[in-house]
């Protein structure tokens, strides 16, 4: 029996599948999933008494991203490592590749959890509406990630440089796959100050486990440099009452500033 479709019917499929993560196609001809199985199936293992031996290849071994970043002596040859960086399946759903945006020469490193959707469709840090409400927190106390003076700029970053299916959180094995990127990435920056934007940043480069809401306004260290937690502003934008605590937390960041 034929089953009507209506074109309201198909905008909802069709947005359904972009909030999916479906919103590209990616070939002309269909691929059939099951030949593809068959082709990597393992050989089936020999009969018992038979003494013939089968010969299998050994499986590629990762790369060693620890080896690759501290070998990085500039941010194109980090950013040139990353991008050729094949060990997180992550890359292979996304579209670019988000290194970072800012003036690289700022007092203020921003540290977030990974890209969504238009940070991925865009190839920068922080252009969706979260974005745009970060770029207000930092501009409440004079800062600006498209400021010459590096005493007004701030340079922005990531966790992760590619975005999580569904924007997903963050992956324990992902984070342990990427984080020498990230730390190599704050050497090589050197900056006076960074700012951890969300759980995950948080979590992760104070190897602490307890959560941003008790954490938040707490300075701590990373690597020796002052590293000050706030709100992810998606946070703010579900729930409005963080918006005050994060304008202590700049106010204590504009101090610091100001001290230095």
């Amino acid at each position: 029996m034929d089953h009507k479709i209506d074109s309201a019917d198909d905008w909802a499929l069709l947005a359904w599948q972009v909030e999916m993560g479906a919103d590209e196609a990616i070939g002309d001809v269909p691929l059939n999933r099951f030949d593809e199985v068959a082709e990597h199936k393992p050989a089936r293992a020999a009969p018992s008494g038979d003494v013939s031996v089968s010969v299998t290849k050994d499986a590629p071994a990762l790369p060693d991203s620890g080896a690759l970043a501290a070998a990085c002596q500039d941010l194109d040859q980090l950013r040139a490592a990353i991008e050729r960086f094949e060990g997180c399946d992550l890359k292979h759903g996304a579209r670019n590749t988000v290194f970072a945006d800012g003036n690289p020469a700022a007092r203020v490193m921003v540290i977030g959890e990974a890209p969504g959707r238009e940070e991925d469709i865009e190839g920068r840090p922080f252009v969706g509406r979260s974005g745009q409400l970060l770029d207000r927190i930092f501009g409440s106390i004079g800062l600006s990630r498209s400021a010459e003076d590096e005493k007004a700029a701030v340079y922005i970053t990531n966790l992760l440089p590619w975005r999580p299916p569904n924007n997903r959180d963050p992956e324990r094995e992902e984070i342990v796959m990427l984080k020498p990127f990230l730390m190599r990435h704050i050497e090589l920056i050197a900056p006076e100050f960074l700012v951890l934007v969300g759980n995950h940043s948080t979590k992760t480069l104070l190897e602490t486990t307890v959560g941003i809401t008790r954490m938040r306004g707490q300075w701590g260290e990373v690597m020796g440099i002052p590293a000050l937690p706030i709100f992810h502003p998606a946070a703010l934008l579900r729930d409005s009452t963080k918006k005050r605590p994060t304008w202590a937390d700049m106010l204590s960041l504009r101090r610091r500033l100001e001290d230095g």
